[in-house]
C-alpha cells in the first residue's frame, strides 16, 4: 500500500532538492492538475465575451486560464491555519499529432499560466484530444501528490490521433492499478457537448460552455467542486449547485 505524507513534508523535500530523491513511488496529500488548453485553428472563431460581443474564443480562453491561475493561487495559500497547500500544475497545448508541455509539471507557479495567456496570440492546426489526454494523464501519474486531475478545454472533436474514449480506459486502468484517484473533466466551448459522451459515460465530467460568462461558470464549478475543494467542507450554499452536465 502507498503510503502518503503531509504537505510539510513535501515542502522539505523541495527545499532539499527536488521530489524525486524523497519520495520515488510514495505519495504526498496534495493536488496535480494537467490542464489540456486548444490551440487547434477553430479558436480564432468568434463566440460572445463578457460584454455580448463577439470575441475570438482564445482571447476569452486566455483571460479564463488568467482566473484560473488566480483561483487555485488563492486556494495554494488561504488556509486557515497558515500553511500552503501541496499544488502540481501543468499546461499542455496542441502540436502536431500531439501535445507539448508549455508549463511542465511542477509546484504551481500562476506566474507561468499568466506569461502564456497574456502571449499566445496564434491558434493554428489539428485537435488531438486522445494524445494531449494520454501526455497530461502520464504528467499527473508522474506527479507524487495524491488527488490527480486532468482538465480540457476544448471547441471541437478529435481530428488527429485516437479519440478520447479510446485513451481513457487505458489511463483509468493504469491509475487504478497503481492505486492513486484520477479524475478527467471536459469543458466543451462553443462545440456539443454529446460529442464527450462516450468519455462522460466512463466518468469523465462534461460541461459545455457557449460563451465567455458560461464558460467562467463552468470553469468555476469544475475548479470548486471537482478539484480543488474535493476534500474540503461545502461553502454555505455550495451544496444546492448544480453541474450544467448536458
Amino acid at each position: 500500500m502507498k503510503r502518503t505524507y503531509p504537505a510539510a513534508v513535501l515542502a522539505a523535500c523541495l527545499v532539499l532538492g527536488g521530489i524525486a530523491p524523497c519520495f520515488s513511488a510514495e505519495t504526498v496529500e496534495g493536488v496535480a492538475l494537467a490542464i489540456v488548453y486548444d490551440t487547434s485553428g477553430s479558436m480564432r472563431d468568434p463566440v460572445k465575451d463578457a460584454q455580448g460581443r463577439q470575441s475570438p474564443k482564445f482571447e476569452i480562453a486566455n483571460r479564463a486560464l488568467l482566473a484560473l491561475a488566480r483561483q487555485v493561487q488563492e486556494f495554494a495559500t488561504n488556509r486557515s491555519d497558515g500553511t500552503a497547500r501541496a499544488i502540481q500544475a501543468a499546461l499542455f497545448t496542441f502540436q502536431g499529432e500531439g501535445a507539448k508541455a508549455v508549463v511542465p509539471m511542477s509546484p504551481f507557479d500562476p506566474a507561468a499560466f499568466k506569461r502564456f495567456a497574456q502571449s499566445f496570440r496564434n491558434p493554428n492546426g489539428n485537435t488531438p484530444l486522445g494524445n494531449a489526454l494520454a501526455a497530461a494523464a502520464q504528467a499527473v501519474f508522474r506527479s507524487p501528490l495524491s488527488r490527480k486531475h486532468v482538465l480540457v478545454i476544448t471547441d471541437g472533436i478529435n481530428t488527429a490521433g485516437p479519440q478520447p474514449a479510446a485513451v481513457l480506459p487505458r489511463l483509468k486502468k493504469e491509475a487504478e492499478r497503481r492505486q492513486f484517484p484520477f479524475s478527467v473533466h471536459f469543458i466543451a466551448f462553443d462545440v456539443d457537448a454529446g460529442v464527450f459522451g462516450p468519455v462522460k459515460a466512463m466518468g469523465a465530467t462534461v460541461v459545455s460552455a457557449a460563451d465567455e460568462r458560461q464558460l467562467n461558470k463552468q470553469l468555476d464549478f469544475i475548479l470548486e467542486t471537482k478539484i480543488l475543494l474535493e476534500d474540503e467542507d461545502p461553502k454555505p450554499g455550495r451544496e444546492s449547485r448544480q453541474s450544467a452536465n448536458p
